[in-house]
């Protein structure tokens, strides 16, 4: 059975995950008598029950890989006291949940972390998932307390460093840098709103 719903779930995600951007609408699901799970985006009874929330637009497959660093998102997010939806949508926004992921300006691993940011917080291993996450949300964490919890100053250090927005009192005037800080929002709305847990929501459905 565990591995029948394992499928099932996959099944599942690939098939959503295949959808174009902007098709998305809520999907609900409903187990009738002989077991069978039912799927429409416009149920007729009340015996339906919501496991995917319209998204507007962001991919499925974000959330899934999302879910594959869960463990590690949530644990520094304890530690650290970060918003874990945050932590995503960073995540999302730095490599697209790239472990492996490198940029021409040296920036490594999940949360893009350059040298001498790895080095300022004795990252060991700036391509280990754990070691990076660690690293990354420790270095969010500094800079959240550096701008009293200024989430957009925050993110404007985090991408184009303390030195230019402390040169530019505020949020650089980079392209690059004001794109970044609308697409981890965006992100981090997506994660809030969908709860991301789109896997974990039809898996607890099924397990019953």
């Amino acid at each position: 059975m565990i591995i029948r719903r394992r499928l099932f779930v996959c099944l599942l995600v690939i098939g959503v995950a295949a959808l174009p951007f902007g098709v998305m609408a809520d999907v609900y699901v409903y187990k009738d008598r002989q077991g069978v799970l039912n799927f429409t985006n416009v149920p007729t009874h009340t015996g339906y029950r919501r496991v995917i929330k319209d998204n507007n637009g962001q991919s499925p497959s974000s959330l899934v890989s999302a879910n594959s660093y869960e463990g590690l998102i949530q644990s520094a997010s304890d530690r650290y006291r970060i918003d874990p939806d945050l932590i995503r949508a960073v995540i999302k926004a730095e490599s697209n949940f790239n472990s492996i992921a490198r940029s021409n300006k040296g920036a490594m691993g999940l949360m893009q972390l350059m040298p001498e940011t790895a080095r300022l917080h004795n990252v060991g291993d700036v391509m280990d998932p754990s070691d990076n996450i660690d690293g990354g949300v420790r270095h969010l964490k500094l800079l959240l307390g550096r701008y009293q919890g200024d989430v957009e100053l925050s993110l404007a250090a985090y991408n184009a460093g303390v030195n230019a927005v402390e040169k530019y009192g505020g949020i650089p005037p980079f392209g690059e840098t004001k794109d970044y800080i609308r697409r981890v929002l965006r992100y981090y709305d997506t994660y809030r709103g969908n709860g991301f847990q789109v896997i974990q929501q039809v898996q607890r459905y099924t397990d019953r």
